[in-house]
């Protein structure tokens, strides 16, 4: 018997140890292909300059600078053929993984690719359907809404907005009083974003030297952008294009800063790049699954720091005092606004229109005008960003219900603060895929 228990003992030994050996060849063999999909998406950017919204990894990784001077025509496919080759190798390792950090790793990296391939094409000006595109760069098909929807919402509007006229009219007239003075908007803004920071600070420990530049531009389909340059550092960019009302003060100081896209990379640089190696997350490309979590988490993180009515309570109390706003009204506004934000996914259908050619471009800003609200200048901007952009418009507002539902099915709801702070923290510091969030 003592010979059998050694026996035994010896062979779970000899298990363990081929066991460590497999998955120590099998990390060395996925960071080997990490680098190659760092490689090759850095290549991609080098023709389309849309591609790489950020990187912070190895100099070792980026291309020659000495081969843009070749850059004449873009390489489809090569650029598909490596493509498809790293998918191949990955989708091995998916099969054969043992250890599930390495095939959640893989798997991460495999749907990131299939963006990849993608993009490549809709770049080479390939055609692809709005939904056909989505399902591929981002993961998912957002759901399409018929027109009584919208109606359904208008009507609950146009019971909550005061006024003589006609909705459009009186959202008008209410959304005026609200308008954040030129000459205010940097102290409001930094006042919204310090007290973002404050509430996500309360629930995360940041690196000391986490920090953001804010500068104010012009002539940008977007309202505004967070360019994360690694180290913990960031520019927040707000667009003064259009007249910007009171709460887009705490929607993009939450959203391109805490715990939005400012956290959202700090915690994946500080726990996946920097503190286990992983090289793939040093790159982060715009077209991706990957910005499906960030906007997703982005938009939903206004809530997770604003609960309730703490965001109508914050900015009577605090930010309309400060712009020397009149508080008179801002009650049925924030009212109005949060109707008003479910027309949201009337963007998706315009962007329809125009990525799938079933409508003209006067088709869709009809259609944002009548349906999501849009005064005719910011109408014309938003029909800017879906010819630029596509069906990137999804991730707003599809990526922020399907992160909210998520969170809040484990239990992370508003009256369980602590709990969905938790589990946004897990949501921005992991490698999620958009297919985890619908299971």
């Amino acid at each position: 018997m003592k010979k059998l228990s050694a026996v035994i003992i010896l062979a779970s030994l000899l298990f363990g140890c081929n066991e460590k050996k497999e998955t120590s060849t099998s990390t060395l063999e996925l960071n080997r292909l990490a680098e190659q999909y760092v490689r090759l998406g850095l290549n991609i950017g080098q023709y389309d300059a849309d591609f790489v919204d950020a990187y912070y990894g190895p100099d070792s990784l980026k291309p020659d600078p000495k081969d843009s001077l070749l850059l004449t025509v873009f390489p489809k496919d090569s650029l598909l053929t490596t493509a498809a080759t790293l998918q191949t190798a990955f989708n091995h390792i998916i099969s054969a993984a043992v250890d599930d950090t390495i095939k959640n790793r893989a798997k991460w990296m495999n749907s990131q690719l299939t963006a990849f391939i993608r993009r490549i094409k809709i770049f080479s000006g390939e055609p692809s359907i709005f939904d056909e595109a989505s399902k591929d760069l981002f993961g998912v098909v957002a759901p399409a809404y018929p027109e009584a929807h919208y109606k359904k919402l208008l009507a609950t509007l146009n019971s909550l907005v005061p006024g003589k006229g006609n909705l459009q009219s009186r959202m008008k007239t209410l959304s005026e009083k609200f308008v954040i003075p030129k000459n205010k908007l940097d102290t409001v803004f930094k006042t919204a974003i310090a007290e973002a920071r404050k509430r996500t600070l309360a629930h995360y420990n940041l690196p000391e030297s986490e920090n953001f530049t804010l500068e104010y531009v012009t002539n940008k389909p977007w309202g505004g952008y967070n360019w994360y340059k690694g180290n913990y550092q960031s520019v927040i960019q707000i667009n003064t294009d259009l007249p910007l009302m009171i709460d887009r003060a705490i929607d993009l100081a939450c959203h391109e800063g805490y715990p939005g896209h400012h956290v959202y990379n700090i915690l994946l640089e500080k726990k996946l790049y920097r503190d286990n190696g992983w090289v793939e997350i040093s790159l982060y490309p715009l077209f991706s699954p990957q910005s499906l979590i960030a906007e997703g988490s982005a938009n939903f993180g206004i809530e997770v720091a604003f609960p309730g009515t703490t965001q109508q309570q914050f900015a009577k109390e605090v930010l309309l005092p400060l712009a020397g706003i009149d508080t008179t009204g801002a009650g049925a506004y924030f009212a109005a606004i949060s109707i008003k934000k479910q027309l949201n996914y009337a963007r998706n259908e315009a962007a329809r229109m125009i990525v799938n050619g079933s409508g003209t471009e006067a088709d869709a800003l009809r259609w944002l005008q009548d349906y999501a609200l849009f005064g005719e200048d910011a109408a014309k901007k938003s029909i800017g960003f879906i010819k630029k952009y596509g069906s990137y418009v999804i991730n707003y507002n599809y990526g922020q219900d399907m992160v909210k539902n998520y969170i809040e099915s484990k239990g992370g709801t508003e009256t369980n603060a602590a709990k969905r702070w938790e589990l946004f923290e897990w949501l921005l510091s992991n490698q999620v895929i958009s297919a985890d969030l619908l299971k």
